[in-house]
């Protein structure tokens, strides 16, 4: 058998036992009458389908209203399984320690309601966290490599589609637009996953409206997005896409990276980088960051991780990169690593932020 193919058999045996786990749990605590029971798993594990649904070509069909609801159901519901999944987990251990008794898992309203009133609050703060854009200064010293002063805003991972609508970018380019920036550089994954909604709401209209040069680099997204429809969006939102490409704005120098989907992309030590301008790196994927350090680039901006969107995926994503979310420094080459201004999936926010960057070059 073809390992890829074990390897998504083995994925979906796991998910579904964890997700029987869940629903056994619901089943038993519950205080309905079996029918109620029933209906209520029903429900559930539809809601959950509706996930796998709005990554499908079964939304393409669906008005564009329908689909953007499918999508976010799907996907809430998703992560509230995650956070049912830790408590009820949690449960479990409190009830072999002799910490709870039987009684409290089986039919139980107190239970119930505690669970209830908990997840509510979370998802609640998540919410209303992910909606509030956090503004993040840092300032970079050009050693001297520029004239003047330069106000550069900076952001990643927008995922506009399905979860995040033409009203949402509106918003989000007003919040550039407030800042007078010089130039605006954005670090890849401004779409989501499907160039549908993008097209039929016109979204590159948006972008037209920002005052200053933008320049970015291309992420994972756009490649699940179909790169062609892509390009041209890129051209008609009048973004000056870099792809293993150079552009000098105001004496500074900006490097793009094709993203690592490609894995004939460019080496960083192909580029043609003049050491007397201030340089600035889009790669979206912040790995390997010692060939930034290696090629003496003065400042590295990436984004893709999210910072985990969500406890406790934060400590998994935490320990699989150098520099996960903030600033950081190797040498002489200081690094941002953006949460992200938008979402991928539902849009919750917990332990960590929404962000764009108003960085000032000295």
């Amino acid at each position: 058998m073809n390992i890829k193919i074990a390897t998504i058999i083995l994925f979906f045996i796991i998910l579904i036992g964890l997700m029987t786990y869940v629903m056994w749990h619901v089943w038993t605590l519950i205080p309905l009458p079996r029918w109620g029971k029933a209906t209520l798993v029903s429900i559930v594990c539809c809601c959950f389908l509706l996930a796998f649904v709005s990554l499908s070509p079964l939304m393409n069909p669906l008005p564009l209203g329908l689909a953007s609801f499918v999508y976010n159901l799907g996907n809430k519901t998703l992560i509230i399984l995650v956070y049912l999944l830790m408590a009820f987990v949690l449960l479990d251990l409190c009830r072999l320690l002799h910490l709870l008794p039987k009684t409290a898992l089986h039919d139980s309203l107190p239970t119930t309601i505690i669970l209830l009133l908990t997840l509510t609050a979370i998802f609640v703060y998540g919410r209303l966290h992910y909606h509030h854009k956090q503004r993040v200064e840092i300032t970079l010293d050009s050693h001297g490599k520029i004239e003047k002063p330069l106000k550069i805003v900076m952001a990643s991972d927008l995922h506009i589609g399905y979860p995040n609508r033409r009203a949402d970018l509106a918003k989000w380019i007003d919040l550039i637009n407030d800042e007078n920036p010089d130039l605006v550089l954005i670090a890849g994954d401004i779409i989501d996953l499907s160039m549908r909604p993008v097209v039929e709401e016109s979204m590159a209209e948006e972008f037209l409206r920002i005052n200053a040069p933008v320049f970015a680099c291309l992420g994972n997204h756009e490649y699940m997005s179909g790169k062609s429809k892509v390009l041209q969006f890129y051209e008609d939102a009048n973004i000056h896409l870099l792809v293993d490409s150079v552009a000098i704005v105001d004496g500074v120098e900006i490097l793009g990276r094709d993203d690592r989907s490609n894995r004939h992309r460019k080496e960083l030590s192909d580029f043609d980088i003049d050491p007397s301008l201030y340089t600035i790196l889009l790669d979206h994927q912040p790995s390997h960051l010692e060939e930034a350090e290696s090629n003496h680039i003065d400042f590295q901006f990436s984004g893709h991780t999210h910072g985990g969107q969500v406890w406790p995926l934060s400590w998994l994503v935490r320990a699989m990169y150098e520099c996960y979310w903030g600033s950081h420094q190797r040498g002489d080459t200081h690094y941002y690593v953006s949460s992200g201004l938008g979402i991928w999936g539902a849009k919750y926010r917990i332990g960590t932020q929404s962000e764009y960057i108003v960085a000032t070059v000295r």
